[in-house]
């Protein structure tokens, strides 16, 4: 491995054109021109620690198993004074895509604590949503309270974790391509994804080995288990080879969209049943049409979408599950997110969508990020998304496979649920779950229901067997960490503890 520093944030097409050369041809050797002198970067990457990256540069990683990629990371006074704080990007295809990093260090014991991934969802919504307004250190400042635009959260989930948020995949956020290229499938944004976490890994000695957790909610739920599967099986190759390999010890699913033949029965218990509130909102006409025509959806869902995928049938199917079974709540204009409050501000239906875009453009704000996006930021890019839709990505892949997959191999799943979310929703986890199909299946059915508590007050439900554990907190929707923060840093904290819920 090697590492270059390089002065300054602008734009380093010089630097990278040398560097293009030198990684294709094996001659790079740790030396950078940057117009301002060369700066010396012959270091034993094994030695290297994150303390020694500098606030008024990026320090540039490169990799000899990833010739095609590097990682810019720079220290940054964002968001939590008690930690250190880096972002970055991941430098894709000579550094013609660009994946944008934050990372904040353990709160707790930044040596020993546990190392997470957050992303979020869409397809094609930015991390920093989860960051700043649900999970993270600090908050958008919803009451202008604050000096700098945001407000400390007590309950982020770096109290017990070093935890990275990544914008992923390209076009994401202040993610972006020079020349406007995007990944469109779950599986090739798994090749990018498994690259930075490597070279994460592998540059900062002290995290080597260190358990390793990826964390999400919403999309997800696709991404996760395809992502954990690509380090899952690359570890095995760099087993055989002698290579370190990545210790992933979990995965944690928040209101995923995973088991997708299983969405619209939930959706129609959310609505129409007793799954979320007490007494239904819905129309009972409503409900009649959708009871009506949920056999017919299931049955299409499951035959084109599923056992036999057919992007044109498949395609056909969704429309006439959506238009039957999915227009009703549209048009109560109730927030999708949580069935319990009505949509406010744009279609993402949060007011702090619009404060975190206004302080995410502030120019002292990408300045303070190192942020080298042409681009404004968006919370979620319908580019991303239409393309993702375009290959059928959600429908094409049986997502509970891969799931299947990671738990036959020892990785431990916490699938959560907020019981207000109609999207994604907990009815629809659960029946996933329970019809999947793997090693514990038998165990995990035969278990019983328990209620999880904290100090005495109920949070959920929960039931686990053989590594598999799922969740539900009542009075949240969608973003269980903006709903219930308390709650679910004591989730976090007693699964990375390995404890039970």
């Amino acid at each position: 491995m090697l590492l270059r520093q390089v002065l300054g944030l602008g734009p380093l097409q010089g630097v990278l054109a040398s560097a293009q050369h030198a990684f294709s041809t094996g001659s790079y050797d740790g030396i950078a021109s940057t117009g301002s002198g060369t700066v010396e970067a012959n270091l034993n990457v094994s030695t290297l620690h994150l303390s020694s990256v500098g606030s008024d540069e990026y320090t540039i990683l490169s990799h000899p198993r990833f010739p095609y990629h590097q990682v810019r990371v720079k220290k940054s006074d964002f968001c939590d004074p008690t930690v250190n704080v880096y972002t970055g990007y991941l430098d894709v295809d000579y550094g013609a895509k660009h994946l944008f990093f934050y990372f904040f260090e353990s709160r707790n014991d930044r040596d020993k604590d546990d190392v997470m991934m957050w992303i979020n969802g869409g397809p094609g919504c930015s991390s920093s949503m989860g960051l700043l307004m649900e999970l993270g250190p600090c908050q958008i400042d919803m009451k202008n309270v604050s000096s700098n635009g945001t407000v400390w959260n007590p309950y982020s989930w770096n109290n017990n974790a070093n935890i990275f948020f990544l914008d992923q995949p390209v076009g994401v956020g202040f993610s972006y391509a020079d020349h406007g290229e995007t990944i469109e499938t779950t599986e090739d944004a798994a090749k990018n994804v498994y690259a930075f976490i490597s070279i994460f890994f592998e540059t900062f000695s002290q995290f080597a080995g260190r358990p390793f957790h990826m964390s999400g909610e919403s999309y997800g739920g696709r991404y996760l288990p395809v992502f954990a599967s690509q380090v899952v099986d690359q570890n095995k190759l760099a087993a055989v080879e002698g290579r370190p390999i990545i210790n992933l010890k979990s995965v944690l699913i928040g209101n995923g969209n995973t088991g997708i033949s299983t969405m619209y029965e939930g959706r129609y218990e959310i609505e129409c049943g007793k799954a979320a509130l007490d007494v239904p909102f819905q129309k009972i006409s409503q409900c009649v049409r959708m009871k009506m025509a949920l056999p017919r959806c299931t049955e299409a869902m499951e035959k084109h979408c599923g056992n036999n995928f057919d992007s044109l049938d498949c395609a056909a199917a969704v429309a006439f599950c959506d238009n039957e079974l999915s227009t009703g709540y549209w048009a109560s204009g109730r927030n999708v997110y949580d069935i319990s409050k009505m949509c406010l501000g744009d279609s993402l239906c949060y007011l702090e969508n619009s404060a975190i875009k206004a302080y995410l453009d502030l120019p002292s704000t990408r300045s303070l990020l190192g942020v080298t996006s042409p681009r404004n930021f968006s919370a979620c890019s319908s580019d991303v998304g239409r393309l993702f839709v375009s290959h059928m990505d959600k429908w094409s892949h049986p997502t509970e496979f891969y799931v299947a997959g990671l738990l036959h191999r020892g990785v431990r799943m916490l699938i959560y649920a907020g019981t207000y979310d109609w999207q994604c929703n907990w009815v629809a986890n659960k029946l996933w779950v329970d019809k999947m199909d793997w090693v514990g299946k038998d165990e995990y059915n035969e278990a019983k229901w328990r209620d999880w508590t904290i100090g005495g007050g109920k949070v959920g439900e929960t039931k686990s067997a053989g590594g598999l554990t799922f969740a539900t907190i009542r009075g949240a929707g969608h973003m269980v960490p903006h709903d219930k923060p308390a709650e679910s840093l004591v989730m976090v904290q007693r699964w990375l503890a390995g404890k039970s819920l």
